[in-house]
């Protein structure tokens, strides 16, 4: 169900964009990316950093994009997102003793050291390669054509990735043969 909340936006823009243009589409962005907030504050009473920054992106370019009448703001969205996310992963190798991924995910997976070192730097090239690849849909083929990808081909391609990640990791689990005890 989570998912789904984290991927509204991205689907009702879709669907505005369709059914209308790049504008309405950037509005239904807006408005559903600050109900998530609020809807997120109303629940828990605090908002984590990342809401928070995509939040504030999402209403600086696409408020610029509804100003200005321009698309170009709202299609550097993605990639901006991307490589803060980037820029964060690889920030976290050199600051404190955990990196982002370790301490993210640290209390599901035991894994040594140099391994969340290196999922962490696969993690900071797939977010900077993603926000190349936006930029090079978004300014080389129709908008039509990045509305498009926005969905669908930065979703399969994280999927890909995650996929990717997940046989990696499977090689470093550690399987509990204890026997389990019946009664």
């Amino acid at each position: 169900m989570k998912l789904l909340f984290d991927f509204l936006p991205i689907l009702l823009f879709f669907v505005a964009y369709k059914l209308a243009d790049i504008y309405v589409a950037t509005g239904v962005l807006i408005v559903v990316t600050l109900a998530q907030v609020g809807w997120i504050w109303l629940r828990q009473h605090r908002i984590e950093k990342l809401p928070l920054i995509t939040a504030g992106l999402v209403l600086a370019l696409g408020g610029a994009t509804l100003a200005l009448h321009d698309p170009v703001f709202v299609k550097w969205k993605p990639t901006v997102v991307n490589w803060l996310f980037a820029t964060a992963f690889v920030a976290s190798r050199f600051i404190g003793r955990k990196t982002l991924l370790e301490r993210m995910m640290g209390g599901q997976l035991e894994l040594p050291a140099p391994v969340w070192v290196k999922l962490t730097f696969a993690w900071a090239i797939f977010f900077f390669a993603m926000g190349l690849a936006n930029l090079y849909v978004a300014f080389t083929f129709d908008e039509n054509t990045w509305v498009n990808f926005k969905l669908f081909g930065m979703l399969g391609l994280t999927l890909v990735f995650v996929l990717a990640q997940a046989a990696y990791l499977s090689r470093h689990l550690k399987i509990d043969d204890t026997p389990s005890k019946e009664s």
